[in-house]
Formats: structure tokens, C-alpha cells, sequence
């Protein structure tokens, strides 16, 4: 083979990330039902004088601009997988695209318990039985978008190699989904609360479930950054992986695995890169073909070295963490 013709064996490095996602698909629909009742619960809110109703809506208009985000990340990553400037493809902007919706959903929990602690001040009068109505709305279309965007995707069972479903999450679409529940939420929190100051006369109750929901949404979102962050700064890939990787390897008993290196570039997918030590010495192709298919290995890369010592000493060698 001429070098000319060296091109024709480039490894593909889109690993699947180019073909349309179901998830992208859900979540544009997703993006069209929050978009129309944001204004409806905006609308109601200002007119009604709910502050829960007005909280649920102004997280609805927070949640538009976060599900456009994972939108557009989908849409990204797609267009883009085939560009060889991404060394191993665009598999984390999906985890951007958690993060960014993650960012978004903290900034708008701390405007919700910030306009919610002025309604405790300053309270208003609101009209229930509009404010009731429309906040029932909302929490169906809520349902509505939680149907859609599928919940059990977000909640995969432990594979037989002991890896969690956070291991294989797609944060993308993680983020759209706690957008969606935030909403819910927030929902019923106004429901409860329009329905304790109608029947009760605790006014109160309006504000007060717009701060819980901004506690509870802020952890949410506090979640989701310390899971994207991790994966945007290459953390070590699942333990129960490289611990499976090196049993593998050192099957045979004639070769140690010195050095090991494990991170996710995808949902579910990892890019890995070994050294070996051995005594008599395979090609890469030969390792490579140990590795079962369903431990999420798409780019592996094996340094083989000789081992020139004594049996004790290359027997001391032990894989690094």
C-alpha cells in the first residue's frame, strides 16, 4: 500500500454519533409544548397575582432555553461527528449540553426563591380558581413531556460487569428530562399551595412552596454538574471497567498491565489506552481482540513492552490506579 493510499485506513472516529437520536427527536416536541404553556403561566400568573403560578411559568420559560440547548447539542454533535478536529468525535458535547442545562436550571431556582421571598414581604391577592385551573395545565402538559421524553431511559440496570446506569447516562437528555420534573414540581407545589390559601386563608403557603421548589431544584441541578463536570475534565472511567481490563489482559499470566487510562467520550462509550508488560509479546491487534464488545471500549490504544527482567520483578509490577 502506497503512503497515498494510507487515508483509506484512518479509523473512524464518529462512533455512531452522527446518526439521529431518538432523544433529539422527543425533545424538540418537548420544546414546542413547554414554549406554549410558558406564556399561558406566565400570563396567568401576572394576571391571577399567584406567585407559584407566575414561579411555574418562569420556569417553564427557563426550561424552553435549556431543552433548545440539548436541542442544539443533539443537533451539534450530529452535524459535526465527522469532523476530524474532534479527536475522539463530538460524544461530549452531549455532556456540554448537560452541563450548560444544568447552569441554566440553578440560575432560575435562585430567581424563583428570589422573587418568591419578596411575595413573603409583600404579598398579593390572587384569583384561585383561574390560578388553580391553569396550574393543572401546566402539570399535564408536564406529563405530557415527561411521556415523551421517556423516562426509563434515564435508569439503566446495572450491567454484569457492576457498572451503574450513571455510568452510562445520556446527560443530555438528563438535563431536558430534570427540566421537565422540575416543572412538575413546581406545579404541584403551586397547586398545594393555591388550594391551602383558597380554603384555608394561608396566603403564605403561595411563596413558601416557591422556595422549596428552588431547594429542590437547585440540588437537581447541583447533581447534574458534579456528573458532566466530571466527564468534561476526562475523570477515570468506571472502576468495575478498568478492573475488567486488566483481569482480561493478565489472564494468561504472562503480561502485566503497568499503566491504564479510562475515560468516557460519549453516553455510554470510553476511549482506553494501556501499557503492557510481557514476556513474549503480541500485537496490539491480539490484545485488542480480548476486549469483549460490551464493556463500551470504542478507541483502544495498547503500548506493548518486552520484559527484559527476572520472573520476581516483572511479577511485582502492578497496574496503576
Amino acid at each position: 500500500m502506497s503512503i497515498k493510499d494510507l487515508h483509506l485506513i484512518h479509523p473512524d472516529h464518529t462512533f455512531d454519533q452522527d446518526r439521529k437520536r431518538p432523544a433529539e427527536r422527543r425533545t424538540i416536541v418537548v420544546i414546542a409544548l413547554t414554549t406554549i404553556m410558558m406564556v399561558v403561566e406566565i400570563s396567568a400568573g401576572i394576571i391571577y397575582g399567584s406567585m407559584a403560578l407566575l414561579a411555574d411559568g418562569l420556569h417553564m420559560a427557563s426550561h424552553a432555553v435549556a431543552l433548545s440547548v440539548s436541542a442544539a447539542a443533539y443537533i451539534y454533535a450530529r452535524r459535526h461527528a465527522r469532523d476530524r478536529r474532534y479527536s475522539f468525535g463530538t460524544g461530549k458535547v452531549n455532556a456540554l449540553g448537560g452541563f450548560t442545562g444544568a447552569i441554566l436550571l440553578a440560575l432560575f431556582a435562585f430567581f424563583m426563591g428570589w422573587k418568591s421571598l419578596g411575595r413573603l414581604i409583600e404579598p398579593v391577592d390572587i384569583v384561585f380558581n383561574q390560578a388553580i385551573l391553569v396550574a393543572v395545565l401546566g402539570l399535564t402538559v408536564n406529563g405530557v413531556s415527561f411521556f415523551i421524553l421517556g423516562a426509563h431511559d434515564e435508569h439503566h440496570h446495572a450491567s454484569d460487569h457492576g457498572t451503574t446506569h450513571h455510568d452510562h447516562e445520556d446527560h443530555n437528555l438528563k438535563s431536558a428530562y430534570l427540566h421537565v420534573l422540575a416543572d412538575a414540581l413546581t406545579s404541584i407545589l403551586a397547586i398545594f399551595a393555591l388550594l391551602m390559601a383558597k380554603h384555608f386563608g394561608y396566603v403564605w403557603m403561595d411563596p413558601l412552596m416557591g422556595i422549596i421548589g428552588m431547594i429542590l431544584v437547585a440540588r437537581w441541578s447541583f447533581g447534574l454538574l458534579h456528573s458532566t463536570v466530571l466527564i468534561l475534565l476526562d475523570q477515570q472511567g468506571p472502576e468495575a471497567i478498568r478492573n475488567k481490563i486488566v483481569e482480561i489482559m493478565e489472564a494468561d499470566n504472562d503480561c502485566r498491565v503497568v499503566d491504564l487510562h479510562l475515560w468516557s467520550i460519549g453516553t455510554a462509550i470510553y476511549a482506553t489506552e494501556l501499557v503492557i508488560v510481557t514476556y513474549k509479546p503480541a500485537t496490539p491487534e491480539d490484545y485488542k481482540a480480548r476486549i469483549p464488545d460490551d464493556l463500551g471500549l470504542v478507541h483502544v490504544t495498547i503500548e506493548i513492552h518486552p520484559c527484559l527482567a527476572d520472573e520476581k520483578k516483572c511479577a511485582m509490577v502492578s497496574p496503576s490506579a
